[in-house]
């Protein structure tokens, strides 16, 4: 028998009871789809406030070496404090492992019970940058020292900001940006999809968000030529075995998920989003 080992990580407050359920879902598949032949070892690694009471840290080193050695791993639900306390420890294992997309496949199974007139039409993958934005984790408190020193460094620049404001920093690069529709838009053409569409709030946020946006069709024109077509550029249906390439402010977005969801195939946007 082959023996694949995954670390997982049971998580708080529901992820115990949640992790019950997953792993004989897990452990079934596996061997109805091998017969017998295979079996995945599960390994506890520690995270959270059970790694907190049995090691007086909150996310181990050694649990993360884990994720590295065996490049796979499930981790159940955490706890972060809101307003204080330990900063959020997803945020931690994503920028220390550098897992910058979240994708998150949303399709409707028959059956299931939907508030949606036509659920069935639910087809979309999301691509979520995972490191930056918001993400990024660059805070800092009311009245604190850093917080002052931005503020008299934003009112030399002639932005009067209330000094008694909270200040954090929405961080977007052109790699973090364009690596993840890199990687939307190759997995759109490895798995014969339609579109990507670029979600975001670039019309507010232009030097971010229309940053992501900009450099979104940056990647998709330099890299991508003739596998890609751009919204706009052609009449009636697209050229057969191109993606198409699209945007969408994100209040628009969710709006169309709503009405005209089979237009939409895969989405690449921003953490916040």
């Amino acid at each position: 028998m082959e023996e694949l080992v995954i670390p997982f990580i049971e998580g708080d407050g529901t992820g115990p009871e949640i992790w019950r359920a997953a792993r004989y879902v897990f452990d079934r598949a596996v061997e109805r789809a091998y017969g017998g032949r295979r079996r995945v070892r599960w390994l506890e690694v520690l995270a959270g406030e059970k790694a907190y009471r049995k090691t007086g840290s909150w996310l181990p080193r050694e649990t993360l070496d884990a994720f590295r050695r065996y490049r796979v791993g499930i981790k159940g639900p955490l706890a972060t404090p809101v307003g204080g306390g330990i900063r959020s420890l997803n945020v931690a294992i994503r920028q220390s492992l550098d897992l910058y997309a979240c994708i998150r496949p949303v399709q409707y199974i028959p059956g299931v019970p939907s508030p949606l007139r036509h659920p069935e039409r639910v087809d979309m993958v999301v691509f979520r940058e995972n490191t930056e934005d918001v993400y990024a984790g660059i805070e800092w408190p009311s009245g604190s020292p850093e917080a002052q020193r931005i503020l008299k460094l934003l009112e030399e620049m002639g932005q009067r900001v209330d000094r008694h404001a909270g200040i954090g920093l929405k961080v977007m690069t052109t790699y973090g940006s364009k690596r993840l529709v890199r990687m939307a838009i190759d997995w759109a053409i490895r798995k014969g999809r339609k579109s990507v569409t670029l979600v975001h709030k670039g019309n507010i946020m232009k030097f971010t968000e229309g940053a992501f946006r900009a450099w979104g069709y940056e990647v998709a024109r330099e890299e991508f030529g003739e596998r890609v077509v751009f919204e706009g550029e052609f009449e009636g249906e697209p050229p057969e075995g191109k993606i198409v390439i699209k945007d969408r402010l994100a209040d628009a977005m969710f709006q169309q998920a709503l009405l005209r969801p089979e237009e939409y195939d895969v989405l690449a946007t921003p953490n916040l989003n």
